[in-house]
C-alpha cells in the first residue's frame, strides 16, 4: 500500500469496534498512516464488509483473542507499531493480556489509545452507553431542538464521531508529536463525553457574557433566530438561512423582496416569532433549487439544505471533489488538503481477515509462527 500523506510511515495498529475509533483510523490511514484492523475470528463475515467508508484504507488479520496464542501474536505486532487503537470498555485489554503496561513494555515508544463513552475513570467508566447518552451527561443535548418540544439528538454525530473519533486522532498526533523529543510513547484516554463536552465550549462563553438563555429555544444557534434557521420551501425541501452579520441579513431581505424597514430590528428578540412567520410565508413561494438560484452569486449565507446522498451534486462539492467513488461506492473524500503530502484513501474497505498471513509477514511474523497460529486455530 503506497501513500503520498504526512503520516507515511506510521503503523497503526487497530482493534477493531465499533464506529468511532475506526473513523479515527480511517483519519489516519487517508493522512498516510499504515493500519492493520485486528478482527475477530467467530462472527461471520458479513457481504457487506467491503462497503464501509470506516473501513476504507487499511488492511485486516483475523486474530482470537481468546485463545492462548492471541495476545502474543498481537503483541508480536505492537512491537513494530506506533499506534495501538482500542474502543473497548475499561479493562477488556488488560484481561485479554494486551492492556497498556504490557504493550508499552513491550515497545516503549508505543502511543496506546483508548476511545471509550465515559473514560477510563469515574463511576460510569464501565457503564454502557450511545452517543446520546454522552451528550445528555455532557452537557450538548440539551439545547438542541424546538423550545416546546423535547431535545433532540443530531443523529450521532457530535459524541461518536467529533467528540469521539477525531478528538482521539487529536490525540494521537499530539502524543506522536511529543515522542519525538522524548522518545516515549504513551496512553490516551479519549472519552467521548468529554469531547461532546469540549464542542460546548461556546455556549459557556456565551452564557457568562449574557447572550445564551438556560432555556432552550430563543437563542442565537438553536433555530429561534429568523437569520439562523431553516425554512420549507414550496416543494418541501428546505433553505439553510445563516445571515447573522447584518450587512449579510440585509442580503437576504433583499433577496426575499422584503424591506428592513419594515421589519423590526434585527436582534429584537421578542419580534423574532413574528419576523420567522413573515419570512417562512415568503420563503414557501418558490421550490428550494429557485431560492439556491435567487441567491446565487450573494453572501446573503442562503444555501439549499442538502441530503447526505445528493451533496455530491453541487457545483463546489463537485469542483472540489469534496465526494469520491471507492469500487462504485460514494464516500466523503479524505480531508484537510495539504499542498505537498496530500491524503488520499490508500485502498477499498478489506473484509475481515482478508490480509492475515501477509500482512502479519510485512509486521514480522515468520512463517512458522503464523503456520502454528493457524494451526491452533488463532487465526482466520
Amino acid at each position: 500500500m503506497t501513500t503520498t500523506g504526512p503520516l507515511r510511515g506510521v503503523r497503526v495498529l487497530e482493534l477493531a469496534g465499533l464506529a468511532p475509533a475506526p473513523f479515527a483510523c480511517t483519519l489516519l490511514s487517508d493522512l498516510g498512516a499504515e493500519v492493520l484492523r485486528i478482527d475477530r475470528t467467530d462472527t461471520p463475515v458479513p457481504v457487506s464488509a467491503a462497503q464501509d467508508p470506516l473501513a476504507r484504507g487499511r488492511r485486516s488479520a483475523a486474530i482470537d483473542l481468546k485463545q492462548p496464542g492471541g495476545a502474543e501474536a498481537v503483541l508480536r505486532l505492537v512491537e513494530r507499531a506506533d499506534v495501538l487503537v482500542e474502543g473497548f470498555r475499561p479493562g477488556v485489554c488488560e484481561r485479554l493480556g494486551i492492556g497498556p503496561d504490557t504493550c508499552l513494555a513491550r515497545n516503549p515508544r508505543l502511543v496506546y489509545a483508548r476511545l471509550t463513552g465515559y473514560g477510563q475513570s469515574g463511576p460510569l467508566a464501565k457503564r454502557a452507553g450511545h452517543d446520546i447518552n454522552y451528550l445528555a451527561l455532557s452537557g450538548a443535548l440539551e439545547p438542541l431542538g424546538p423550545a416546546d418540544g423535547p431535545p433532540l439528538p443530531p443523529l450521532n454525530y457530535v459524541a461518536d464521531f467529533g467528540g469521539g473519533g477525531m478528538l482521539l486522532a487529536v490525540g494521537i498526533l499530539a502524543a506522536l508529536w511529543e515522542r519525538q523529543s522524548s522518545g516515549r510513547g504513551q496512553v490516551v484516554d479519549a472519552a467521548m463525553t468529554e469531547g461532546a463536552a469540549l464542542i460546548t465550549s461556546i455556549l459557556h462563553g456565551l452564557r457568562d457574557q449574557g447572550l445564551w438563555q438556560v432555556r432552550r429555544g430563543g437563542n442565537l444557534f438553536d433555530g429561534s433566530a429568523p437569520f439562523y434557521t431553516t425554512y420549507a420551501c414550496a416543494d418541501g425541501r428546505f433553505v439553510a438561512v445563516g445571515a447573522i452579520e447584518p450587512q449579510f441579513w440585509a442580503q437576504t431581505l433583499a433577496g426575499l423582496g422584503l424591506a428592513a424597514g419594515d421589519l423590526p430590528a434585527q436582534h429584537d428578540r421578542a419580534a423574532w416569532p413574528a419576523v420567522k412567520a413573515r419570512l417562512a410565508s415568503v420563503f414557501a413561494t418558490r421550490t428550494r433549487d429557485e431560492w439556491a438560484t435567487v441567491f446565487d452569486g450573494t453572501d446573503a449565507c442562503v444555501t439549499p439544505v442538502l441530503s447526505p446522498f445528493e451533496a455530491h451534486l453541487h457545483p463546489h462539492n463537485f469542483a472540489r471533489g469534496t465526494f469520491t467513488e471507492v469500487n462504485g461506492q460514494l464516500q466523503p473524500s479524505p480531508a484537510p488538503r495539504l499542498s505537498r503530502t496530500p491524503a488520499a484513501i490508500a485502498s477499498p474497505s478489506p473484509r475481515p481477515g482478508e490480509h492475515t498471513d501477509t500482512a502479519l509477514a510485512e509486521w514480522g511474523l515468520t512463517t512458522d509462527e503464523i503456520t502454528n497460529l493457524r494451526k491452533d486455530g488463532t487465526l482466520r
